[in-house]
């Protein structure tokens, strides 16, 4: 009986600390409000008119060459729209076609940046209105680059020049980041840091595209939510060769040929579900905080109460979201292979590329070293490819500066969460860790699901209002910015 009584008791008490840190997150969460216009519809017109000029400009990044033509218009426009941040700024072009603007403050010993390329991806597909006419259609402007990433870059425009025009001057040095090849990973934000590293200058803040305002990333929660990217997937790409000798196949009965064995290797890499460490990294951790008050009340449990839970969730996040279970490890993709003969022998080879993406680079060694041995098992020889390994330093999130942002977002888009997040795609602003403890990748547009997949996709548009609200923020940011 008395172990009966020492069980419940242990039970009753399991029960009142999962209910107490609950309630604990809930007190701590921020009160949501309702959905804010900050611009008339007649501003938001007006903007998206504006917005409509630099769409129509093709600014498409191709591999290989560089086009000035549709980049000089773009030029052209952007000095038309903003004439007093061409008076008042120092501009800089590195490479073909990046933009650096450098607008002086108070302290200019002081500096942060806005960034947001300019170059776009191809518009293949069917489309509902063309993706260069940049139409303005059911309080909503469609076309290539309306989401990635023009209308940032036009909002950053846009609030430094209205904020001039009344006499501004800003506490530090602001800079406007943008490149001409950010889609191809291109050299035109790496130019410019080499520059600021020769000059000595180093930033207090950056913020660049990334993160947005989005659904919910699990399912039950009522709020949309504004998400701040602190951290971006490092990559790895690996070459994975299998060859075969001076032998011929058919008259020597070898099934085992490097395509087989290859094939094998890529099947059981693929297959194994617990080959990668899978962890809940700080920054992950910090995401389901901010998201936990806003869940349903069994996930609330759940997530409130980590210690006891983050096992089992570290199992179960990839069946749910996959998004979500892409911030907890490496991920491997084989997205290239090919294999014949060389030498001008009869010597056959298969080789195939591994790319992989990381949140933290020690990790991703083992988890290397673990693709390694399963090669070994089918006489896969496998080797770093030229590129090497990149690995980017996550944002200090006990800056003030990353506080700072998360209150201008908050200010702005009262009705959503806002949390911290891994982006698994790549950025400029991964560039930048070097030079900043402290780069945050949200661009401040409410975009529904639709918009969001319409990214590198079909029938790219955005909401006049979601405009509006982008020039708000970055007016906002700039101006309360200490």
């Amino acid at each position: 009986m008395v172990v009966l009584y020492v069980i419940l008791a242990v039970v009753i008490v399991f029960l009142c600390v999962l209910l107490f840190n609950v309630a604990r997150v809930n007190s701590s969460a921020r009160k949501l409000g309702e959905n804010v216009d900050w611009k008339s519809e007649e501003e938001q017109l007006q903007y998206a008119k504006s917005l409509a000029k630099m769409i129509q400009c093709k600014t498409v990044s191709e591999n290989g060459k560089f086009d000035d033509t549709e980049f000089s218009k773009l030029r052209d426009v952007v000095r038309e729209l903003f004439p007093i941040v061409h008076e008042k700024a120092e501009l800089k072009i590195f490479g073909d076609d990046c933009w650096i603007y450098k607008i002086e403050g108070k302290d200019t010993s002081r500096n942060i940046m806005l960034m947001s390329h300019h170059d776009v991806v191809k518009a293949d597909g069917k489309w509902a209105y063309p993706p260069f006419e940049a139409k303005i259609v059911d309080k909503k402007i469609w076309g290539r680059g309306t989401v990635d990433t023009k209308t940032p870059l036009f909002a950053e425009f846009t609030a430094l020049e209205e904020l001039l025009k009344d006499g501004f001057v800003p506490e530090t040095n602001i800079y406007i980041g943008s490149s001409h090849n950010e889609e191809l990973g291109g050299d035109g934000i790496p130019l410019a840091i080499e520059y600021f590293k020769k000059q000595g200058i180093t930033f207090e803040l950056v913020l660049d595209e990334g993160g947005a305002v989005i659904s919910p990333p699990l399912a039950g929660m009522k709020c949309r939510c504004a998400m701040l990217a602190v951290h971006e997937k490092g990559r790895h790409t690996l070459v994975c060769r299998a060859e075969q000798g001076n032998t011929h196949t058919g008259l020597n009965q070898q099934t085992e040929t490097p395509v087989v064995r290859m094939s094998k290797f890529i099947s059981e890499v693929q297959s194994e579900k617990n080959l990668f460490i899978r962890k809940m990294y700080p920054e992950v951790k910090e995401m389901f905080k901010a998201l936990c008050p806003y869940m349903p009340f069994p996930l609330k449990v759940v997530f409130a109460n980590l210690w006891c839970f983050e096992s089992l969730l570290v199992k179960l996040i990839p069946s749910i979201n996959e998004q979500a279970g892409s911030m907890l490890g490496t991920t491997c993709a084989f997205n290239g292979i090919k294999g014949g003969k060389y030498d001008g022998n009869q010597t056959n080879f298969c080789e195939a590329t591994a790319f992989l993406r990381c949140v933290n680079d020690k990790d991703q060694k083992k988890d290397i070293e673990k693709i390694v041995e399963i090669g070994k098992k089918y006489g896969i020889d496998i080797k770093d490819a030229e590129s090497g390994n990149e690995y980017y330093k996550p944002a200090d999130m006990t800056k003030e500066q990353f506080n700072y942002v998360k209150s201008v977002a908050g200010e702005i888009f009262p009705a959503d969460a806002v949390s911290p997040f891994i982006l698994p795609a790549g950025t400029d602003a991964r560039h930048m860790t070097d030079i900043c403890e402290c780069v945050i990748r949200f661009a401040p547009i409410d975009i529904d699901d639709q918009q969001f997949k319409s990214v590198h996709s079909e029938n790219e548009n955005i909401s006049l209002r979601a405009v509006g609200n982008a020039v708000e923020f970055y007016t906002r940011f700039v101006k309360n910015y200490k």
